[in-house]
């Protein structure tokens, strides 16, 4: 029986965060994408626009992260279409992820006075002229803290993935654990590196909210 030391533990559980990392960014990036192509429909004047995201916001957040990676690998398995593991977990988390990120970024477009909206009117500005120089301005100092604090969700979302077979830090920390028998060093070990990873995202949303926080007055 091989013998394994803490360190050894410790530096494959860091070896396997690199995959957490890299899918937390991903998934990120490609929500943050998703979300603002959301945004601009829910928020569009074109009623079949506004179905549409609805529908699409409603799908992923009224059904369970884990049901939609199955779906995404399972699902599409069956229907003969052969997808690894990484781009089923990067696509599920990425249309999921979207679907928060735009429901959170329309509640802070909604919290931008309608005087706002009308003084830009007045200015004849068309409606994207009018998101992007009068609206999203204001709504960025709004939904920037619980923007970042969202991201702490996504980086704990993504120990799910390992159901599917993706290699990250939830799914070594089992594959360790059959290997060396110390369940609890390991999962301890795996706790901290998680902590470590959510706690700044936590406390930068925490400072960003203290920060840029203003009262709208009408």
């Amino acid at each position: 029986m091989i013998e394994f030391s803490t360190w050894d533990i410790v530096r494959n559980l860091l070896l396997a965060a690199r995959w957490t990392i890299v899918l937390s960014l991903v998934a990120f990036v490609g929500g943050a994408l998703m979300g603002s192509l959301a945004l601009m429909m829910r928020t569009s004047r074109v009623a079949l626009m506004r179905r549409v995201s609805w529908a699409y916001i409603e799908l992923f957040q009224g059904t369970p992260l884990l049901m939609q990676l199955f779906l995404a690998f399972f699902g599409l398995s069956l229907a003969g279409i052969e997808v690894p593991p990484w781009l089923a977990a990067g696509a599920a988390l990425t249309l999921w992820s979207g679907a928060f990120l735009a429901e959170i970024w329309r509640g802070c477009v909604e919290a931008i006075p309608k005087g706002q909206w009308e003084a830009s009117a007045s200015l004849a500005l068309g409606y994207v002229q009018q998101m992007r120089y009068v609206v999203l301005p204001q709504a960025l100092r709004i939904g920037v803290a619980p923007t970042v604090g969202f991201a702490v969700q996504i980086v704990k979302s993504t120990a799910l993935t390992s159901i599917i077979g993706f290699t990250e830090l939830s799914k070594a920390s089992t594959v360790i654990t059959n290997a060396t028998f110390s369940p609890f060093t390991v999962y301890a070990c795996a706790a901290l590196i998680y902590f470590a990873l959510c706690w700044p995202l936590s406390r930068l949303s925490l400072r960003l909210e203290r920060k840029l926080h203003a009262p709208h007055r009408p």
